[in-house]
């Protein structure tokens, strides 16, 4: 079961961070080649943040059949959702091949993903927590957690590897397909694992007892939208944090600061290695001490990271940056692994898959669809203190409404 949980959001993840890098490095020169290097980027990171927009989507249809039809079935369907799109843009053609066709069909997938990636963690986080043992929920819930860190670490060393093997020509003809591709593979795996797993016991319970609800979105917006909307700005932190320091970083990295694609990705790879360690650790503590208090400290440590964003990403040094990524990596990893948890305690059963779902991919809008777009035009005009500025902000809007919730460590699963 906990297997099942980390390998698809693993996967899933992956998929994400495969477009996420190809984003910073070529999306912009294929799909968009008639313009200036910054318009490019700001173009791709447009398509990148179509996907966030279709998160809420994918969490309300698969929500509602998670609710109704159990937690398995739709794991599996949205895996298969999510894989499709990916493998699909790898076989795209560029725009020199098909003209404007390609961003439009480019759009179309990318949007897809984020349908699929939006019915993938609320299902996951339900099917560890909803199997957890009492006062281990937030270590279960810290498996599916561990699926971006993997995934991200995956996609990452995989481009960092065609980056050392292959020229510059060859990685934008043909090179940037390959991770694309290899996401059919990987998806094949996931689904022979999730076709093995049982239904949870507090589904199963919800069945019995006649719990389900005829339409689990009407149900959540008009009983439960207040935990809904706390629980997705608590995660704009998280967003925030990882997708400004990899996304717009990496771009920033190659363009700005001129470093090889090679040498960026490979701090990436030794810097995720943080969000790693913190995610095992936070978890632990969310459960001795509480989801709040971990995600206060957590929270309030991110808004004094924002400024050192310009003094170390801006010094360009390989150590400085190498540090920078660390830290926030590390941070996302703490204010990220209670989530796991958090977000299913604050709902009953009988919407727990569609409100966990929503909470979390509305979270995705608030902090990330247009971080690395906001990052860019803050940074073109007024330097990485603009942006540094921008981290804290966000990290203050999640540690007010932090403190808004109610502690949910001790929530019995009904």
């Amino acid at each position: 079961m906990i297997f099942a949980s980390f390998i698809g959001t693993a996967i899933e993840f992956y998929d994400f961070y495969v477009y996420a890098t190809a984003a910073a490095l070529v999306i912009g020169p294929v799909f968009f080649p008639h313009g200036a290097p910054a318009a490019q980027a700001l173009s791709a990171f447009v398509t990148f943040g179509i996907a966030f927009v279709a998160r809420p989507i994918g969490s309300f249809i698969f929500g509602h059949f998670g609710d109704r039809v159990g937690r398995k079935s739709t794991l599996v369907a949205s895996l298969l959702v999510m894989g499709v799109c990916t493998t699909l843009i790898g076989l795209l053609p560029g725009y020199d091949a098909i003209g404007s066709a390609a961003p439009i069909l480019l759009c179309v997938l990318r949007f897809g993903q984020g349908i699929g990636l939006g019915g993938e963690w609320g299902g996951a986080a339900l099917l560890a927590v909803e199997y957890a043992p009492a006062g281990k929920r937030g270590w279960f819930g810290m498996f599916p957690q561990l699926g971006p860190s993997i995934g991200f670490l995956t996609a990452n060393a995989l481009f960092f590897a065609l980056a050392l093997g292959l020229s510059d020509a060859q990685f934008r003809s043909w090179g940037w397909r390959v991770p694309f591709l290899s996401s059919a593979v990987l998806v094949a795996v996931g689904l022979y694992v999730r076709l093995k797993i049982a239904e949870t016991p507090a589904f199963r319970t919800a069945i019995e007892r006649h719990e389900r609800v005829r339409i689990p979105l009407t149900t959540l917006l008009t009983q439960h939208w207040r935990p809904t909307l706390l629980g997705a700005l608590a995660m704009v932190v998280c967003y925030t944090l990882f997708y400004i320091s990899t996304v717009y970083a990496l771009s920033y990295g190659v363009t700005t600061l001129h470093f090889t694609r090679e040498r960026f990705l490979g701090l990436l790879c030794f810097a995720v290695l943080f969000m790693l360690l913190a995610t095992p650790i936070s978890a632990r503590a969310s459960d001795r001490y509480g989801r709040k208090p971990v995600l206060n400290v957590g929270a309030g440590a991110a808004i004094l990271s924002g400024f050192t964003m310009a003094p170390l990403l801006g010094a360009g040094t390989t150590l400085s940056v190498a540090l920078f990524l660390s830290l926030e990596l590390f941070l996302m990893g703490m204010t990220f692994a209670p989530m796991g948890a958090l977000l299913p305690e604050l709902f009953p059963t009988r919407v727990r898959y569609t409100g966990a779902g929503v909470a979390y991919s509305i979270g995705g809008i608030l902090g990330a669809s247009v971080a690395p777009y906001l990052a860019q035009l803050l940074s073109d005009r007024g330097g990485l203190s603009w942006v540094g500025a921008y981290v804290s902000i966000a990290a203050l809007v999640s540690l007010i409404s932090v403190l808004c919730m109610r502690e949910t460590r001790n929530t019995i699963l009904i």
